[in-house]
């Protein structure tokens, strides 16, 4: 059996990426695809295209739908394919704020059908591997925590940059280290919060750069930025030691091997695809297997983050 996936929107990461991750998912079928130029949506092979999203939504022969659009799209589509009856897997981050976050999880726990955050980084092996490592306390207790996505140079007129869209640093990179804090430490609660965000006039945080701080004393260093030298980097200094990916890709390494550095020890990982992996964890549970899926309450406490930090 397969699920038959619809995409809502046909954009650089669908083109590039997911379609493909899609297709090559065991469990999944690319059944359908809209986008408001309907010859984007015709090049992705899909047995059919639509030049509108309710088109696809309400095409009874799709069982799941995967959301690709700008940030301030996400909530009213995730809540119209919920009430169509389709399973809905929705691009990072999931809504603008953490009351629509609860709420969109609310809307498909009542309507029995799946609700997962696109946050595919997640679904990779090397990660899986540090949050279960950390989470497990195998560790021991987080003592200082730093996760950084910078690059510079984001297209003008590109929605990242547009406030009414959800853009902002913070919203669109830096959602990628505040899932792996909590992927790590799930039970965190914070005490503290230092913020330096700047502005690049338009209306959106260009760089945030946050210092949390846990009612236990644990420390967190989350920098996000568009206007920085590209950088990825992850480490995490715990009571057992130390775990630090080196190689400058922490969060989108994408279809090469890797490693993990923990203390002075090195672990390799192959070539993988974790969007394709992703595709296939929720097209897995939709089938009804036991496979490992990002926790709502985990995109909940993220989205309680980022309304504190915005």
């Amino acid at each position: 059996m397969t699920v038959r996936w619809g995409i809502l929107g046909a954009g650089w990461i669908v083109q590039t990426a997911t379609a493909q991750a899609l297709r090559d998912a065991p469990s999944a079928h690319l059944s359908a695809v809209a986008a408001r130029d309907i010859s984007r949506a015709r090049k992705l092979e899909p047995d059919r295209a639509y030049s509108d999203y309710a088109s696809l939504i309400n095409d009874e022969s799709i069982d799941a739908v995967y959301i690709a659009l700008a940030n301030d799209q996400h909530a009213p589509w995730i809540h119209r394919a919920i009430e169509a009856g389709k399973h809905v897997l929705c691009e990072k981050p999931l809504t603008l704020s953490a009351a629509d976050t609860r709420a969109a999880f609310d809307a498909a726990r009542a309507a029995g059908v799946e609700l997962v955050e696109a946050a595919w980084s997640m679904w990779h092996p090397r990660m899986r591997r540090v949050t279960d490592l950390v989470s497990s306390g195998e560790m021991g207790a987080i003592r200082n925590f730093l996760g950084t996505f910078t690059f510079d140079g984001v297209p003008e007129g590109n929605y990242r940059l547009d406030p009414h869209m959800g853009g902002g640093a913070l919203l669109d990179i830096g959602i990628y280290p505040l899932h792996t804090l909590i992927g790590c430490a799930p039970t965190w609660t914070l005490r503290d919060i230092e913020l330096d965000s700047i502005d690049g006039g338009l209306g959106v945080d260009m760089t945030t750069k946050a210092r949390l701080t846990t009612e236990t004393g644990s420390c967190a260093s989350i920098v996000a930025s568009f206007s920085m030298p590209e950088s990825q980097r992850l480490s995490i200094d715990a009571e057992g030691g130390e775990i630090r990916i080196t190689d400058d890709q922490a969060f989108t390494t994408w279809q090469q091997p890797t490693s993990l550095q923990i203390n002075d020890h090195v672990e390799d990982f192959p070539e993988t695809d974790a969007y394709r992996d992703m595709f296939e964890a929720v097209s897995g549970r939709i089938l009804g297997r036991d496979t490992w899926l990002l926790d709502p309450e985990a995109s909940i406490r993220v989205a309680t983050i980022v309304d504190a930090l915005r």
